[in-house]
């Protein structure tokens, strides 16, 4: 079984807003971390996620994995998995780039609901920015820098896509995609993840993560 992973590294660009649409799918969003994150770099993650994506008909219901029974049933599901820390602690003054910030799994051609982040190369990469920031709000700051390279990685699983595209889609970030004001989808890229979610759920066992 050939396994591929899809990346996202570090580099450039922006995004722009999109109009909101009724009745958004509810997805079970799993997460499971390497250290557990402080509230606040949670409470940043979930709520950007979430800003991201509602406006475009996704509603994530956020569940500990661990917590798991293995007995919930669910229609759609993804699984996250964040290594590395999650924390403000002994910030540097010059940033890194050292890798992939997030990828998601692919195998044998199919997009797998599985993905992967990287807390300790993103802190590493926006660290100065942080350390601009006053101390209460640089964990809020990391949870939103962490949820836009999430909604990264479940536009390729939930678009069903390993295509890329500009603003939230392109291949890398900058620190200023990462920590700037504005973070939305384009128009383009709404309409691709729309047609990606209809084609998959037009047949119910290529489904992210049907059960």
């Amino acid at each position: 079984m050939k396994l591929v992973l899809l990346c996202l590294a570090v580099g450039a660009v922006a995004a722009q807003g999109e109009p909101k649409v009724a009745a958004p799918a509810v997805i079970t969003l799993y997460t499971q971390f390497q250290v557990e994150p402080p509230a606040a770099v949670l409470e940043g993650l979930q709520s950007e996620v979430d800003s991201i994506m509602e406006p475009i008909g996704l509603h994530f219901e956020w569940r500990n994995l661990d917590g798991s029974r293995g007995d919930e049933v669910t229609a759609e599901l993804a699984v996250v998995t964040v290594k590395g820390r999650c924390d403000v602690a002994g910030l540097g003054m010059r940033s890194k780039v050292e890798g992939a910030l997030g990828f998601t799994h692919i195998s044998d051609g199919q997009i797998l609901p599985f993905a992967e982040l990287n807390c300790d190369r993103l802190r590493n990469f926006v660290q100065v920015e942080l350390l601009s920031l006053p101390a209460e709000e640089r964990e809020p700051a990391l949870g939103r820098a962490l949820g836009r390279v999430l909604a990264h990685e479940m536009y390729h699983i939930f678009a069903n896509t390993t295509k890329h595209g500009s603003g939230i889609t392109k291949e890398s970030y900058s620190v200023h995609d990462l920590m700037g004001d504005e973070f939305q989808f384009q128009h383009k890229e709404t309409l691709v993840l729309r047609a990606g979610r209809e084609r998959a759920l037009s047949e119910p066992s290529n489904s992210p993560g049907s059960m």
